[in-house]
């Protein structure tokens, strides 16, 4: 197979790694195939300092292709890598009781202007799921709201704030998580909703981000019976090509939940899991574990899966297509970014104005 093919397969993954800095291993496949982007967790992160030049490694690691995401989970409540000094932003629930399109803008800007201080470029926010089941232990509080025409309007405000800064948000997770009582890092959950109840709520939230121009979505680990009665959303065509590329007409790339939680890897091996869910219409996949020798068996298997005939080329060139454009639109100038010094981080990180804007979220609490 051509090394090209081998170089766009590799920006169909963003991993995560272990350790402050990118291991040589993780170099090496990053110099031979590239890399979409890395995911950071708390065991990447020591300071603030510390981030901007993680981020700048990341950069470095492959100057001749598309630049990779440096990608993290930073919703505000508790999902958000980023400690302080970074701002400490309530629970999203807090917005929706507040309703308050103006005060949501404000906040995802300030969060914006965070990130983007420290190298981050790709934001798994915001999430877009309904929380209409009081027993959803996974969704709850990080929802917006129970109403998806709140949800929707909050989602519109954090989505566009998001990307005016140059962040690119990924609205989460399609078609809908709101309604389950299962956590999908541990099980696969199931929603037996009719179509009609899916598209009246579970959709609409993502119709506005899609309108919006929103950069990414991310996959549902969830079973819609419904819908496919056989493969969870991040593997099935039906979901993610006929409903989310045709139907819904979004254009922008469409992210995996992380493939190694349990509502996938209990029932594919992540081999051949990745290989269905790229076919199925995923542009980028998250193995977000540690293991560099299981993320290279990814890899392996993606540029198998083209050679036997399980993946077209057109497949892969369709993603890589989609990875130029959304990249064009936020990291064109990346490659001049250098990290920020101390004095103008601790200047921006928690400052006053973001501090009040927290305030005034938790007032809803």
């Amino acid at each position: 197979m051509p090394d090209q093919i081998h170089r766009k397969i590799g920006q169909l993954v963003i991993v995560g790694f272990d350790g402050t800095s990118i291991p040589s291993d993780l170099q090496a496949i990053a110099r031979e195939m590239g890399l979409g982007g890395v995911v950071l967790f708390d065991r990447n992160i020591e300071s603030p300092e510390q981030v901007g030049e993680l981020a700048y490694e990341t950069l470095t690691l492959s100057r001749e292709l598309l630049p990779p995401w440096v990608s993290v989970d930073q919703e505000g409540g508790r999902v958000a890598r980023l400690r302080s000094p970074f701002t400490q932003w309530p629970a999203m629930s807090s917005l929706g009781r507040g309703v308050d399109t103006e005060l949501a803008a404000r906040f995802a800007h300030a969060m914006a202007r965070e990130l983007k201080a420290v190298g981050v470029t790709l934001d798994y926010a915001p999430v877009l799921d309904v929380n209409t089941n009081p027993e959803n232990v996974v969704i709850g509080d990080r929802a917006l709201s129970g109403e998806p025409e709140v949800v929707g309007k909050l989602g519109e405000a954090i989505v566009d704030s998001l990307q005016v800064v140059g962040v690119a948000a990924c609205a989460k997770h399609f078609p809908g998580h709101g309604d389950t009582s299962e956590d999908s890092h541990l099980e696969l959950p199931l929603v037996a909703h009719s179509t009609n109840r899916l598209r009246a709520v579970e959709f609409h939230p993502f119709r506005v981000a899609i309108a919006r121009d929103v950069a990414a979505v991310m996959t549902a680990h969830v079973l819609y019976s419904s819908l496919d009665e056989v493969r969870p959303a991040t593997l099935s065509h039906h979901i993610l090509t006929g409903i989310l590329r045709e139907e819904l007409g979004f254009e922008g790339l469409i992210i995996s939940d992380d493939m190694e939680m349990a509502a996938i890897s209990d029932g594919y091996s992540i081999e051949d899991a990745t290989v269905q869910a790229i076919g199925a219409g995923c542009d980028m996949v998250l193995l977000c574990g540690v293991d560099i020798d299981k993320q290279g068996r990814v890899l392996e298997a993606l540029i198998h899966g083209v050679e036997d005939g399980r993946l077209k080329r057109e497949r892969i060139e369709e993603s890589f297509t989609r990875q130029e454009q959304v990249k064009a639109r936020f990291l064109s100038d990346i490659r001049e970014w250098r990290p920020l010094g101390t004095g103008q981080l601790r200047k921006l990180l928690g400052c006053d104005d973001h501090f009040s804007i927290a305030q005034e979220m938790e007032r809803f609490l």
